[in-house]
């Protein structure tokens, strides 16, 4: 439990996503300040902490964590990466806000949730669609029974952001660094098919490569392989018996976007965004009682995001932040937490063992 009113101080720690959002997110939220950055560089975190007036700038987690203004820490470095900063905060004692996919493999998520339990910290992930306005609609919509009975649940999240052969090799072109779409989009897709939908009882994937070669500027250019996934088709049965379709790709010139169908035997809803630019702005939400046309759903002001940025990612992300300082004002655990960090990556490595062994794998309950 903290006084509700002293500011926290956050340490951000990867500064490509963390410099994008972490930070102007972590200073527009009242009750966070970030007191330190982290860059492997250090001439880098220097210029990083002069341009967002950040005091301390460090290029060893220790040093970091050893600081005593820092309360806590957000962690948005590459993956393979995550598992060790993220067990070195947690035995200091910090809080943390982990960027997803969590860590490698499921069974390191449940040891930093196991760990945070033990230090009494909070430890949360960034899901950010639980916080944008329309997938809030969507959930009170579905709460409500207005489909009736599932029948069909489809996903597509098709963008062409890797699409372009010549986009550089780098940790992402590799699948044991935790790079590809499973991981970048999937572990969301897991987290809100769970929160909107309820468990998966059993998966089918298909994983593929369409580029499997990158230039890498760091050698002049020269082809490097690539063996992490650009696309990933899934076919899962839910727990209540509810087929569902999750089709993503990172490679589809034109591809939709990102749109959730649910049909059922009183209605349809529909939730989509066309934006190829930015995954959180655009989403509209759609709905029809049986048999009749699609009409626009107004979102009630009262889930309105407050304020809204140029980058569609910052308003959620704020809103995370909130949900994490109302946790660790109360000393409660909150939804989500990295509970839900734990059943999205055992989702994502039970689609890697679908498709080595080339058959249906069941979810444990």
């Amino acid at each position: 439990m903290t006084n509700d009113k002293q500011p926290i101080g956050v340490a951000v720690v990867g500064t490509g996503f963390g410099q994008k959002i972490h930070i102007p997110g972590l200073q527009a939220h009242p009750r966070t300040q970030v007191a330190a950055v982290y860059h492997r560089d250090i001439e880098q975190a220097k210029a990083i902490a002069t341009t967002y007036n950040i005091p301390h700038a460090c290029d060893r987690l220790e040093e970091i964590l050893a600081l005593p203004e820092v309360a806590a820490v957000s962690i948005s470095t590459p993956p393979f990466l995550h598992y060790e900063m993220a067990k070195a905060t947690l035995e200091a004692g910090k809080h943390m806000l982990l960027e997803k996919p969590m860590t490698l493999q499921a069974a390191e998520v449940e040891e930093l949730y196991q760990l945070a339990t033990a230090k009494g910290v909070v430890a949360m992930p960034d899901f950010e669609f639980r916080f944008v306005p329309a997938w809030q609609r969507l959930a009170e919509y579905l709460e409500d029974g207005y489909v009736g009975q599932k029948r069909l649940i489809k996903i597509d999240w098709l963008v062409s952001g890797r699409a372009n052969p010549q986009r550089t090799w780098n940790w992402y072109a590799q699948k044991d660094k935790g790079g590809g779409i499973l991981g970048a989009v999937g572990s969301h897709a897991f987290d809100y098919i769970s929160w909107l939908f309820g468990p998966i009882k059993r998966l089918c994937a298909l994983l593929s490569t369409a580029i499997p070669e990158r230039p890498d500027p760091t050698s002049g250019g020269k082809l490097k392989p690539v063996d992490a996934d650009d696309t990933c088709l899934l076919l899962l049965e839910l727990a209540d018996g509810t087929p569902c379709q999750l089709n993503i790709s990172s490679v589809t010139y034109q591809g939709r976007g990102h749109f959730v169908e649910v049909y059922g035997d009183r209605g349809t809803l529909i939730l989509g965004s066309s934006n190829q630019k930015d995954y959180v702005h655009g989403f509209q939400l759609l709905a029809a009682p049986a048999g009749e046309d699609l009409t626009e759903v107004k979102i009630p002001q009262r889930l309105a995001f407050p304020q809204t940025y140029p980058d569609g990612r910052l308003a959620p992300f704020i809103r995370v932040v909130d949900q994490w300082v109302q946790s660790i004002n109360s000393g409660k655990e909150i939804i989500p937490s990295l509970k839900e960090g734990v059943y999205s990556q055992l989702l994502m490595d039970l689609t890697h063992q679908s498709y080595e062994t080339g058959s249906w794998v069941e979810v444990p309950s």
